[in-house]
């Protein structure tokens, strides 16, 4: 895995740390190009990388974050160590700032994030995720602490559906667990953070460079909530009619970093 060192890193300054989790079936390196957030990430100071899943039996690369996504193997792999230890291995040679180490994730990836804020709230400030989900049970994530939340859903998504549900037809076919859906996902972590209650907020943002809404490209509607813990904070961008693959804007990477920029731990 290659780290990514923006030309304004300061040996011993510490800098944030954004660690990208790619799609089943993707790489890390074929998900940077497509969420192109790397540049971005850059001007921003942001030490940037995007590590490989493993590979299944149907030759397919997955994170195993959740009962449902997405080991259809049953191979029990423990992804959360692994990305805890790569986390560990940048910081041992290069300067992090511990309170901005962030994870953005589409689908599996998505997934991911979901489950590292489970279980590294200690560590991980703040997360967004592309068409992933947190564990149904709520039960089954204890995080320590507030992490700040972005879930990023289309309405028409075949794949991972915006209402829940269970993966179909992927790796071995295997029966998983449900998944809650993009509300439920955020309403549950809008509990965990301690937060008010959510309103539908006067902005959108432009994900799918294909939707607009009445002719503007900014088509996601926004939802947020108020009241949250410290570090904590949940929004919804809810993509109308938008698929499992948005066709990324350019306005894309700047929205997200805004949110996580904008998150650090207190």
């Amino acid at each position: 895995m290659t780290v990514h060192v923006p030309a304004s890193y300061e040996p011993g300054t510490p800098a944030p740390l954004l660690i990208l989790l790619h799609a089943y079936g993707s790489t890390g390196s074929g998900h940077d190009r497509y969420f192109h957030v790397g540049a971005a990430a850059a001007e921003r100071g942001f030490l940037y990388a995007y590590p490989d899943g493993t590979t299944d039996t149907s030759g397919n690369r997955f994170w195993s974050a959740t009962d449902a996504c997405c080991d259809f193997d049953r191979t029990g792999v423990n992804d959360v160590a692994y990305l805890d230890s790569l986390i560990t291995a940048i910081q041992a040679v290069l300067a992090v700032d511990p309170k901005r180490i962030d994870l953005i994730g589409h689908s599996s990836g998505g997934f991911m994030t979901y489950r590292m804020a489970c279980t590294h709230a200690d560590r991980i400030a703040a997360i967004a995720s592309l068409a992933g989900a947190t564990f149904a049970n709520p039960a089954d994530c204890g995080p320590s602490g507030p992490v700040a939340v972005l879930q990023i859903h289309g309405t028409a998504d075949d794949t991972i559906a915006y209402d829940g549900g269970t993966i179909q037809g992927l790796g071995s076919g295997r029966s998983m667990s449900s998944y809650p859906g993009a509300e439920k996902t955020v309403a549950t972590w809008a509990r965990y953070d301690g937060c008010g209650d959510p309103a539908v907020v006067d902005e959108r943002v432009d994900v799918d460079a294909d939707i607009s809404v009445a002719g503007n490209p900014a088509e996601a509607a926004v939802t947020r909530w108020s009241g949250c813990q410290p570090g904590g904070a949940v929004e919804l961008w809810t993509i109308p009619n938008g698929g499992h693959v948005p066709n990324i804007s350019a306005a894309f990477p700047d929205a997200v970093l805004d949110f996580l920029e904008a998150h650090p731990k207190p």
